[in-house]
């Protein structure tokens, strides 16, 4: 059932990242996938606790009468504490190391 997004739902929402990430609610890890559809007028959200205790999943619609959020099969204050609480974590930094060899330069990622 379609229920009103509540303030700052959207805009929390929007600071998980695009594709799958790691972040953490609820003093637990969860890994969250968020994909964007329809020019970014439509949302959807899985996430799950990666010891297997929780799951998220949820869909938000941007109409012209405001956001509309669509649970699935959970109720609203579940989805709405979740994105309210949830925290992505920041990915670590890249750095590239360049190394020269007979004046051709090559960069190498390096990870933290």
């Amino acid at each position: 059932m379609r229920a009103p997004a509540p303030p700052g739902f959207t805009e929390r929402l929007a600071m998980i990242p695009l594709g799958t990430s790691f972040g953490s609610y609820n003093h637990r890890r969860y890994t969250a996938t968020r994909s964007s559809f329809s020019g970014g007028r439509a949302h959807k959200l899985v996430a799950e606790a990666l010891d297997g205790s929780d799951y998220i999943s949820l869909n938000l619609y941007d109409l012209s009468a405001g956001a509309q959020l669509a649970p699935c099969e959970m109720p609203a204050e579940k989805v709405i504490a979740f994105v309210l609480g949830y925290a992505p974590e920041t990915p670590p930094k890249k750095q590239l190391a360049k190394t020269v060899v007979s004046d051709i330069s090559v960069f190498t990622e390096i990870n933290d």
